[in-house]
């Protein structure tokens, strides 16, 4: 068991999943807005000044912790429901900010540790095959740009040993989603959804692969019926 990074730790997947990584006998650290919320330890950043990220990581190096970094779990994301008519230079600077260029920035300070352990980073995306959606351009452009993040650092860090997974889950039971499909008029039954408990142990049995092996993409369904 290792010492996880969690970001997004508040939201409905991030809470499940810290838990979930816990009850595996993880040692949690969240990295985020509002950590105060959780009984794991944290780390205060704000994703969308990516800037700051050096400084607020300097706090667990400061204390010793960050070299013994093992995986970075990335779930952070923001999901503005804007036409490209509507959506101004602010909405695509925030959202590029959170959803890809922290995630980025992240993985660049700890990839010393990562290094070191021949760790994991696990980047959560977007629903299976999403693109091209009207009124949500500046997400879907987030999470092409944060697949290619993916694929580029798994090229990279090969030689390292590092494993680089996208997770695409579809619709999730969150407040998240009840407020985007509110947005886009659409009805919202968390009953028909993924469960956060159910993606976060997906995630955990993604860390848990076995050395000659793992999942450097998976796909997330509600199960029929």
């Amino acid at each position: 068991m290792g010492h996880v990074l969690v970001t997004g730790a508040t939201g409905g997947i991030g809470t499940a999943l810290v838990s979930a990584l816990a009850e595996a006998g993880h040692r949690v650290t969240a990295v985020g807005r509002d950590i105060g919320r959780l009984d794991a330890g944290g780390i205060e950043a704000d994703l969308a000044e990516p800037g700051t990220m050096s400084a607020a990581m300097g706090a667990l190096a400061d204390a010793g912790e960050l070299r013994d970094v093992q995986a970075l779990v990335y779930c952070a994301g923001i999901s503005p429901v804007e036409a490209v008519a509507d959506a101004g230079p602010q909405t695509w600077r925030r959202t590029l900010a959170v959803n890809v260029t922290s995630a980025a920035e992240l993985v660049r300070l700890t990839l010393p540790a990562l290094r070191r352990s021949r760790g994991h980073v696990i980047f959560v995306n977007a629903s299976p095959g999403m693109t091209g959606v009207p009124r949500w351009s500046a997400f879907v452009a987030s999470k092409a740009a944060l697949r290619e993040l993916a694929d580029s650092l798994r090229a990279e860090e090969a030689t390292h040993g590092i494993r680089v997974t996208t997770v695409y889950p579809a619709a999730t039971a969150t407040s998240l989603l009840s407020d985007i499909r509110r947005a886009f008029g659409r009805p919202y039954d968390p009953e028909s959804c993924i469960r956060p408990q159910t993606l976060a142990a997906m995630i955990v049995w993604v860390l848990s692969a076995p050395a000659d092996a793992y999942a450097c993409e998976l796909s997330v369904l509600p199960s029929p019926g």
